[in-house]
């Protein structure tokens, strides 16, 4: 007797392997979800680091979310999908290939130069702070001088003058102070 073979067991085939790969996708994600409980044990809410999330969000995205439902997993299928997304997020993002457009930032000694010489010199202004500092060997602009100085809430020159205090004023002037004597 010769077997023959008939068109529905094709189909019975192809049907047999499609659930078997399902199958062998729910085991692998059930297996990894319960190593990942494991590790964090204890009945408090379950904290994972990075590398757990990964390995859930890899399993639970071959499942898609009505199989992720009817398995009922540890975390819910919108959790473990949010998970997959940020992963693939985070490996598209190309922030380090990224160059820094526009003029670079003033380095932080430079800044507090700046500010040291407007308090220090009160009837100062930008004029005269970037003639100091072009004799120290930083060029840098007046209006560049006169952000600094507003981002860091210092008047400008004729403001400050008004403020001045006694004690700022005898320390601006002790050396004429002291000739006068």
């Amino acid at each position: 007797m010769e077997f023959i073979l008939q068109p529905w067991h094709l189909l019975l085939a192809a049907f047999a392997g499609w659930v078997n790969r399902e199958q062998q996708a729910v085991i692998d994600y059930l297996r990894a979800e319960n190593q990942v409980l494991k590790e964090a044990h204890g009945k408090r809410r379950i904290k994972l680091n990075d590398n757990q999330r990964r390995r859930l969000a890899v399993k639970g995205k071959a499942l898609g979310r009505k199989i992720l439902k009817e398995i009922g997993a540890a975390f819910s299928p919108d959790t473990i999908l949010r998970w997959h997304r940020m992963l693939i997020a985070r490996k598209w993002d190309y922030v380090d290939c990224r160059q820094s457009h526009g003029r670079p930032r003033i380095i932080k000694i430079v800044v507090d130069l700046i500010l040291r010489i407007a308090r220090e010199n009160p009837t100062w202004g930008c004029d005269r702070i970037q003639g100091v500092l072009e004799n120290l060997g930083y060029l840098i602009g007046d209006t560049t001088i006169g952000n600094i100085l507003k981002e860091h809430g210092i008047d400008p020159a004729p403001e400050r003058k008004r403020q001045m205090s006694w004690a700022t004023f005898l320390k601006a002037h002790w050396e004429v102070l002291a000739a006068i004597d």
